[in-house]
């Protein structure tokens, strides 16, 4: 019988590490299933700075105290408008159900409100848009670059198209988006409560500025490989019926900056 000595040993075990670093490569990564919750927040009159500092200061840390997912905070560029927009990541519909009665239960949370509305509620109305990840989305990650903007973008499709936009962004868009200086941040597809109607994609740019996310813009719709793809994917027809685009400046506690 061979005898088994130590330099044989070490070659084994440098074979079977190499063997499962390359299983482990080539593995593909579990796709993200996670429900993404959208949530717009319109402040009382002249309490919007209170509202984006309650968040800074107690709000995002309760919210992963209760098990969700800070995922990013954002403001118009528009100073007009007077909005908070956050996402927020859970497990499923089941997780953030029991995360929300937790966090309101939270005795903490109860102080806060007590502190920061002794002179008047600081929220008037929240609209809560629901979200499932797209397959051709990168990975919603932190990202603190900073020095650049952002851009909400949500297309509504014509009847029975949606499947049409969602192909043409897979193949096509993307890259284009790419090629012409946009960044992508995370693409999804909104949870309607009527399973009738047709979801919406709602997507996320980054840019230098906003002056420059026009002008990607401007040679994105002027690209003949953009104007190829269009034309063959309308071919029997519009598929966009609407789309809605939003310039966002990210907050200082925003994880996607």
């Amino acid at each position: 019988m061979k005898k088994i000595t130590f330099t044989m040993l070490r070659k084994t075990y440098i074979l079977v590490s190499a063997l499962l670093l390359t299983l482990n490569l080539n593995a593909k990564p579990k796709p993200d299933t996670r429900l993404y919750e959208m949530r717009i927040y319109y402040p009382a009159p002249g309490k919007y700075a209170a509202i984006v500092d309650r968040f800074r200061q107690y709000s995002t840390k309760l919210l992963e105290k209760h098990g969700m997912t800070n995922v990013g905070y954002w403001t118009p560029i528009d100073t007009n408008r007077k909005e908070l927009i956050y996402i927020l990541a859970h497990r499923d519909m089941a997780a953030r159900d029991a995360s929300w009665k937790a966090f309101f239960d939270d005795p903490a949370w109860k102080e806060v409100v007590a502190k920061t509305e002794a002179n008047g509620k600081l929220v008037q109305k929240v609209d809560v848009i629901y979200l499932n990840r797209t397959d051709f989305s990168d990975d919603v990650r932190k990202s603190k670059k900073g020095d650049r903007v952002f851009e909400l973008r949500t297309y509504t499709a014509t009847p029975g198209h949606l499947s049409d936009i969602l192909a043409r962004f897979r193949n096509h868009t993307t890259k284009l988006f790419e090629k012409h200086g946009m960044t992508n941040v995370a693409y999804w597809t909104t949870v309607e409560k009527d399973a009738a109607t047709q979801s919406k994609l709602v997507y996320i740019l980054a840019h230098k500025s906003q002056e420059a996310g026009k002008a990607s813009f401007d040679a994105f719709r002027k690209d003949p490989d953009w104007i190829k793809v269009r034309d063959e994917s309308e071919r029997n027809g519009k598929i966009v019926e609407k789309v809605e685009s939003l310039y966002l400046n990210a907050t200082d506690y925003s994880e996607i900056q």
